[in-house]
């Protein structure tokens, strides 16, 4: 159904109908009611917070070991994070915190298969675009550079890799 049909019906609708679909989206879909709560009261530090205890659970789980942490369940709780439509900087800590997982992830237990590196540096290259994109470069040099020194000693060109994508955004 396109969205013109959409708000079509929904315009036939009493306001109680409209209440009623929307109380039965609510309790059908988790996302519909995180999306909801997020819009009634938003709250980007908690919901941030929330997302980075996620992704660092990914890296690091409270028990155990990771020995594969899920690049694509990171990337879908960034990717559920901007459907909530944050301001930019909340999501741009949120990407730039997931690379950071990685390198730490990488520091910890040593050098990464290929893939593991390829991965992180397109989700860089990613974080930076949006960076750059919302201006907000400046407010994240620091923090980038101190990413992209703490990974000098990587193996796969890890580190030149980031260096040749940050210099293109400076």
């Amino acid at each position: 159904m396109s969205k013109a049909k959409l708000k079509k019906h929904l315009l036939s609708l009493t306001k109680e109908q409209i209440t009623d679909i929307v109380l039965e989206l609510y309790d059908a879909r988790k996302e519909a009611k995180d999306y909801l709560e997020f819009y009634l009261a938003p709250n980007s530090n908690t919901e941030l917070e929330k997302c980075k205890k996620t992704i660092r659970n990914e890296f690091f789980p409270a028990r155990g070991f990771s020995d594969k942490p899920s690049f694509a369940k990171c990337r879908k709780v960034i990717s559920d994070f901007q459907k909530l439509k944050p301001e930019p900087a909340f999501v741009s800590d949120l990407m730039l915190f997931y690379i950071e997982q990685g390198c730490e992830y990488t520091l910890e237990f040593g050098d990464m298969w290929e893939q593991f590196y390829t991965t992180l540096e397109g989700n860089f290259d990613k974080a930076m675009r949006f960076i750059f994109l919302n201006g907000l470069l400046d407010c994240y040099y620091e923090r980038i550079e101190k990413l992209i020194d703490s990974v000098s000693d990587c193996g796969w060109g890890f580190y030149d890799t980031l260096q040749d994508i940050y210099s293109e955004y400076r």
